[in-house]
């Protein structure tokens, strides 16, 4: 199983922006870098566009569960930063789940196939 630290430091997000490269749908961004080690790293940006606290950490928490239960299926050595946009506000587990794994698919950062809407 793989274990997943946070981005935590403003400097480690404006990285991602500058180099990485990013994919985006409907509810979600996704910035996506090697950071050459055996861990992945994840951070989850919600503006204050997309709502109040309550919204934004509850959309937070979405896609930290969504990305939890399917760890094992991403590629390792990844620094990773989760956007959401404020159509997400809405949007319940599944469409937050399926919104990831499309992004995460796109970037070609997932083992698995796996169905989503």
């Amino acid at each position: 199983m793989h274990f997943t630290l946070s981005l935590r430091k403003n400097v480690e997000f404006r990285v991602l922006y500058n180099k990485g490269k990013s994919y985006a749908n409907h509810y979600l961004v996704m910035y996506v870098l090697d950071n050459h080690s055996d861990k992945n790293r994840i951070g989850i940006q919600v503006s204050k566009k997309v709502g109040n606290s309550v919204i934004r950490h509850r959309i937070k928490r979405l896609i930290k569960e969504s990305y939890r239960l399917h760890e094992e299926m991403f590629n390792s050595g990844l620094d990773i930063v989760v956007i959401a946009r404020t159509s997400a506000a809405d949007a319940d587990f599944r469409k937050i789940e399926s919104a990831l794994l499309h992004v995460a698919n796109l970037h070609k950062i997932v083992n698995k196939k796996m169905d989503y809407d």
